[in-house]
């Protein structure tokens, strides 16, 4: 978990410092500060399990065993990429590893994490489906109809709400008159739970619970997980709403130290090791740089590909 959690940090500065660069093209929603999240909630998770993500996506995708290599070129745009540069940071998907894929509307992820516990259940598979989104999203419309459907049918879904504490630049306070998202639970006879969100144990044991249960065949569990994200909501956001000092004080939670101080006491690993650890992950991420620079952008036929499918295209040939 600590190695994962590593990865999501070192390759989301270095996205960071790329898009700064003018690198990578449009807009990019970083997950650093959350890596606790992703990594406690998909280390419950087999490879044929799904997930569903978000616009801030990339830390779901890597903690779900996704490739850094064709990560990174999809960022940069390039045809390696996961959609074939198509998709870019929001777009990231791979059906192989149960990657529903990111999506950047918000809310969008419910209904399909809903689908993805129905097919499991018709099927008769014990696969699970973790559906991530954020606070904002829990006043969505979909957020409601996916809570409410998966209670109906009891479906294999965990709801994983990553409370960062805002909706774009809007504070949970002022769009929310609750303090814990969890008890919305009630409304559709659920189990909710609030943890914290920067603690990788506590979401990985609240998941955990969840997942048991959905693999009974006992339905569907709401996980708030109150965390924070350290840049804005997106690469560029002067970030103006915040209070002074919020960030600072944040800090003192960073996921990564909590994880190392961990190790250490219980001898886990040396200082050594972690040092070693992490000069081997800056490798991969660079690795993973190098690989998208190395790769050919998508030519201009690629432009009017994969548009529509080959049923359609085969009817419109006849």
């Amino acid at each position: 978990m600590y190695t994962k959690m590593l990865k999501i940090r070192q390759f989301e500065t270095r996205a960071m410092n790329l898009f700064a660069e003018g690198q990578i093209p449009g807009f990019v929603h970083l997950y650093i500060g959350e890596e606790a999240v992703a990594t406690g909630a998909c280390s419950n998770l087999k490879e044929d399990d799904y997930i569903t993500s978000t616009h801030r996506g990339h830390g779901h995708i890597i903690a779900k065993g996704g490739d850094l290599n064709f990560m990174m070129a999809e960022l940069f745009g390039r045809e390696t990429g996961y959609c074939k540069g198509k998709g870019g940071s929001m777009h990231i998907a791979d059906a192989t590893k149960g990657i529903l894929g990111a999506n950047g509307i918000v809310g969008a992820g419910q209904n399909i994490a809903v689908g993805a516990g129905l097919a499991a259940q018709y099927k008769g598979t014990d696969q699970v489906c973790v559906c991530f989104f954020g606070d904002g999203a829990t006043n969505q419309s979909t957020f409601h109809e996916g809570l409410n459907l998966a209670s109906i049918w009891k479906l294999p879904v965990v709801f994983v709400c990553e409370n960062n504490g805002y909706g774009i630049s809007l504070s949970q306070a002022k769009h929310q008159s609750v303090t814990d998202i969890s008890v919305r639970a009630v409304s559709y006879n659920i189990p909710g739970v609030t943890v914290d969100g920067n603690d990788v144990f506590a979401v990985y044991e609240a998941v955990g619970e969840a997942v048991v249960r959905a693999r009974k065949g006992q339905g569907p569990s709401l996980i708030e997980c109150k965390t924070y994200r350290w840049r804005g909501h997106f690469e560029g956001d002067p970030t103006t709403y915040r209070p002074a000092g919020e960030l600072e004080q944040w800090k003192k939670k960073d996921p990564l130290p909590r994880m190392e101080k961990y190790v250490f006491e219980n001898n886990v690993m040396t200082k050594e090791e972690v040092e070693k650890l992490k000069d081997d992950v800056d490798k991969m991420v660079e690795d993973a740089v190098n690989f998208a620079l190395e790769s050919k952008k998508p030519s201009m036929s690629s432009a009017v590909e994969d548009v529509y499918t080959d049923i359609v295209e085969e009817a419109r040939l006849r």
